[in-house]
């Protein structure tokens, strides 16, 4: 059986996601697509919107990984692979992206029906129940090769120990074709089968990328979010959005999302995490910054530099991939530490992703915070 998704890209954008989750009482939570998505239909661009919220004991984790890699007969693919640098044709280094390979699917499964699979670990902690989770794939669908977009909105995935179910989207797929490229993103909520099967290692497979090698790259992944609730753990504010957009060459931001109130104390810990598509590692100017009553923050740690935000990482959060590549070639899901941005406390953040160079798209925003009691 095969399945797969895709979309395009190649401009430098600037992006702004000002988003504030709204002050519930208790562990009331929301969840569900905007009344306007609707399954099975295709937009060139979807304005951030929030996807689910929730004020509850418990947090947010994440398991994400590529679908699409460098050929394991290259010699420099085994570089890439441990994370590095690639010899240029002038002798020196250069970061590793994936316009400079060949490019091949990664499937690790044994089943002879799938063209591509990767795994993940989710890591709900040990006493805590699952209230939402959603899976985000994407890609490109044009390189060596043109995938058609008819299966963009179509997926397989198998909980730890399960077998393949085929996954539909749920909401429109972004799709678009641009400067090289037909990039895509698509979801669909998995809270029923994530609940019962708990933590482990999912399979992802058949996402609809294209391999090959063109000026615009191979790339492509899945991420899966999960939000838990958990009695002992901190009262905190949890909020997801997603959207799939990028303001081409205009100066202007991305529509921001502004809800009600999100309270937090005086110093209050938390954590973002972004999932986008296409970013190149080494090109500086992509950042990812939040602020709060005033004052910005530059988010960053050693896996990715406050200026090259969108380096093709899977990181911030501890769990298993099978495989682990250090460098994802072309596709970013990574988890960030808010600590120093709220340690004066506030009621409202708002995000904002800057990328210069990279022709990157942004496809979901997740936030953890301690609330204020």
């Amino acid at each position: 059986m095969r399945i797969s998704p895709g979309l395009p890209l190649r401009r430098a954008m600037v992006g702004v996601f000002a988003v504030a989750a709204i002050c519930t009482p208790g562990g009331t939570a929301t969840a569900g697509p905007p009344a306007e998505k609707q399954s099975g239909k295709e937009a060139t661009r979807l304005a951030f919107t929030e996807r689910y919220r929730a004020l509850q004991h418990g947090g947010i984790v994440r398991a994400a990984n590529a679908s699409i890699s460098c050929r394991t007969a290259l010699g420099t693919c085994a570089g890439v692979r441990k994370g590095e640098r690639l010899a240029s044709a002038t002798g020196g280094t250069k970061a590793a992206v994936n316009s400079d390979f060949d490019m091949f699917y990664v499937d690790v499964d044994s089943d002879p029906n799938t063209y591509n699979s990767s795994r993940a670990e989710v890591r709900v902690p040990q006493g805590g129940t699952v209230t939402y989770a959603r899976l985000y794939w994407g890609g490109n669908l044009k390189v060596g090769e043109q995938k058609p977009p008819k299966d963009n909105g179509r997926v397989l995935i198998a909980e730890p120990g399960g077998e393949y179910k085929e996954l539909l989207a749920d909401s429109v797929v972004g799709h678009r074709v641009a400067r090289g490229a037909d990039a895509f993103q698509a979801s669909a909520d998995v809270t029923k089968l994530v609940r019962e099967s708990g933590s482990g290692l999912y399979t992802v497979a058949q996402i609809n990328v294209a391999m090959g090698k063109s000026a615009a790259g191979a790339w492509g992944g899945w991420t899966l979010v999960v939000a838990y609730e958990k009695a002992a753990e901190p009262l905190r504010r949890l909020a997801v959005w997603d959207g799939f957009d990028t303001p081409e060459t205009r100066t202007g931001d991305i529509p921001s999302v502004r809800l009600a109130e999100l309270k937090f104390p005086v110093g209050a810990n938390g954590r973002a995490g972004l999932v986008a598509y296409n970013g190149d590692r080494g090109s500086v100017g992509d950042s990812l910054s939040v602020s709060v009553g005033g004052r910005t923050t530059t988010l960053g740690d050693p896996a990715n530099p406050r200026d090259d935000v969108l380096n093709s990482t899977i990181g911030g959060a501890v769990s298993e991939r099978v495989p682990a590549y250090a460098n994802t070639l072309g596709y970013d899901s990574d988890v960030f530490e808010l600590g120093t941005a709220l340690r004066r406390g506030g009621d409202q953040l708002a995000f904002r992703l800057v990328s210069q160079r990279d022709a990157a798209w942004a496809g979901a925003l997740f936030v953890a915070v301690d609330a204020r009691q």
